[in-house]
C-alpha cells in the first residue's frame, strides 16, 4: 500500500522559516520524481519545486531563492526548506510522486502553512 505523508506545517511569522517533510512508503522512491504543490483558498493549485531521481531541481518564480527541495532516498524522504516567508505563501501544502513515463501519481493529504503579517 503506498502511503504519502507530509508534516512540518504550521504558523510564522513573516520572514520565518519552515521546513516540510514527506515520507513515502509502498514506492520505490529512488526512481520517482518528487513535487511539493500548494494550494491557498479560492486559488488554483501551484507547483512549487520538484526534484528528479537525478536530484536535478526546478522551482516556481514565485519561490526561487527563498525555498530549497532536497531528498534522502535512504529515508524515503523529501524536504521543502522555506526560508524568507511571504503571506502570500500560505497555503496547503502537499506531495506527490511521479513514476517514470507517468505510470504512477500519487499524492499526500497535504500540511497547512500559515504566515501572519
Amino acid at each position: 500500500q503506498v502511503q504519502i505523508v507530509e508534516s512540518g506545517g504550521g504558523l510564522v511569522q513573516a520572514g520565518g522559516s519552515l521546513r516540510l517533510s514527506c515520507r513515502a512508503s509502498g514506492i520505490t522512491f529512488s526512481i520517482y520524481t518528487m513535487a511539493w504543490y500548494r494550494q491557498a483558498p479560492g486559488k488554483q493549485r501551484e507547483l512549487v519545486a520538484t526534484i528528479n531521481n537525478g536530484g536535478s531541481t526546478n522551482y516556481a518564480d514565485s519561490v526561487k531563492g527563498r525555498f530549497s527541495i532536497s531528498r534522502d532516498n535512504a529515508k524515503n524522504t523529501v524536504y521543502l526548506q522555506m526560508n524568507s516567508l511571504k503571506p502570500e505563501d500560505t497555503a496547503v501544502y502537499c506531495c506527490n510522486a511521479q513514476s517514470p513515463a507517468l505510470i504512477n501519481d500519487y499524492w499526500g493529504q497535504g500540511t497547512q502553512v500559515a504566515v501572519s503579517s
